[in-house]
């Protein structure tokens, strides 16, 4: 750090600091600039450390240090100030340092630092003694920890070789004993090889066993294939005699019974000839149904999904697809904007026809989900999950009017369910014969699963 001062009319002025300031006086200037920092208005600062202000001491030496060292280098009005500061906090260092003796039990940093802010005359000899001597103390300290180091050095090489030696002796002991275990082994091993060939011998004394077992075993079965041949011949004769008898038997019937067959298959060829003649339909009517009586009403499916059950109650909807071959018939913006509306329009139908998947498979009625499709710039391309018939509307058609064609493509009779909540579409579909039922019921269903 060179500082010239030219615009001081002290003797220093002239001197010039022709080396960077040594860290050590680095420091302590910038520790003696911070703490006069403090005694400074906010006007007296330089621009630049206006903004540090207001920071504790330690902070400010921390974060400011830099900015701090290069405005009193750069401002002599600063430096002045801070060196005022100075004389009111350390006299005694201030006015030896003018008198051209510091004290001899000062700190050489706390003197170089004092006289480079302060600029007495032989102020740059002071800096560089400072910083000889901060070498000086830096070598001394670094040859006593190079000793420290050294002889701790030497004392873990004496615990190494001492641990070595002590391992040495462990691992020999170790060597030894594994030797000892080797042999042991080894002389298993040979008294198992022993076993190993003596179970050879026995085991190919027992395959010759074998041996003479199956070729015994082949000739008794060849014999019992004989035996066998023999029995089945003789079967054979007993079967023929018998049949032989059994024909006999039948010849020997009476002539009434033969008269009795012949009369029984006339008859009966005789009636189905006068069927066929007559083109007589099947029986329709049954005797009982001549009885006059009152008979009671027949149920609609409204009427057994009606029976103890809310109109927002999901079992309602169980008991109609438990018809014979129901056909439900969703409304599915409707459903999907009741539900999840907030949801993207593909994420809305990629989950209620999952969840149709899963109904369909549950209760196996014929399933089909239909969206508006008017303002579509392109067709869907979507896979339909099993068991679901996913329809969208035409150009210039509504979703409601493609569910009312499709309930009037259904024969009377048909349990058709449409799920909607437009009152309007559940008005038409009832005077066409369907039964609607809520969304809000459907989504009932799925959430119980």
């Amino acid at each position: 750090m060179a500082e010239t001062t030219g615009g001081e009319p002290d003797d220093g002025a002239a001197e010039v600091l022709d080396r960077p300031l040594p860290d050590g006086v680095r420091r302590r200037v910038v520790q003696i600039v911070s703490d006069g920092f403090g005694g400074l208005t906010v006007a007296e600062l330089p621009v630049q450390l206006r903004q540090y202000a207001r920071f504790a001491p330690n902070r400010r030496a921390k974060f400011a240090g830099n900015a701090m060292a290069a405005a009193l280098e750069t401002d002599p009005l600063f430096r002045q100030r801070i060196a005022e500061k100075l004389r009111e906090a350390q006299p005694e260092l201030v006015g030896a340092l003018d008198s051209g003796a510091p004290p001899p039990a000062a700190d050489p940093l706390d003197v170089a630092a004092a006289a480079y802010v302060l600029r007495p005359t032989g102020w740059v000899k002071l800096v560089t003694a400072a910083g000889e001597e901060a070498l000086r103390a830096d070598a001394e300290r670094a040859d006593e920890e190079s000793r420290a180091e050294l002889e701790r050095l030497r004392e873990e090489l004496a615990e190494a070789r001492t641990h070595t030696r002590t391992e040495t002796e462990r691992l020999r002991t170790e060597l030894e004993s594994a030797k000892k275990e080797s042999e042991a082994l080894h002389r298993k091993l040979r008294g198992a090889l022993s076993d190993v060939k003596r179970g050879e011998a026995v085991l190919r004394k027992l395959q010759g066993e074998m041996d003479t077992a199956r070729a015994e075993g082949q000739a008794q079965v060849s014999a019992a294939e004989s035996e066998s041949r023999r029995l089945k011949t003789r079967l054979s004769e007993a079967e023929a005699a018998l049949e032989a008898t059994r024909k006999a038997a039948r010849e020997g019937r009476s002539v009434e019974d033969m008269r009795v067959r012949l009369l029984l298959d006339t008859v009966l060829d005789a009636a189905q000839g006068l069927r066929r003649e007559l083109a007589l339909p099947p029986v329709s009517v049954r005797p009982a149904e001549t009885v006059d009586a009152v008979e009671p009403g027949r149920m609609t499916p409204k009427d057994i999904a009606a029976r103890a059950l809310s109109e927002n109650d999901p079992a309602i909807l169980d008991q109609l697809l438990a018809l014979p071959q129901a056909h439900l018939v969703v409304d599915g913006y409707n459903v999907t904007k009741t539900g999840y509306p907030q949801m993207p329009l593909e994420k809305q139908r990629l989950r209620l026809l999952g969840q149709l998947s899963q109904l369909a498979a549950q209760t196996g009625a014929e399933v089909t989900c239909v969206f508006d499709g008017a303002e579509l710039a392109a067709p869907v391309l979507l896979a339909p999950p099993r068991g679901v018939r996913v329809l969208f509307s035409k150009a210039g058609v509504t979703a409601d009017e493609l569910i009312r064609q499709l309930v009037r493509a259904e024969p009377p009779g048909r349990p058709v369910i449409v799920v909607s909540t437009d009152r309007e579409v559940a008005d038409g579909i009832a005077k066409a014969g369907a039964r609607p039922v809520a969304s809000v019921v459907l989504l009932k269903r799925f959430s119980r699963g």
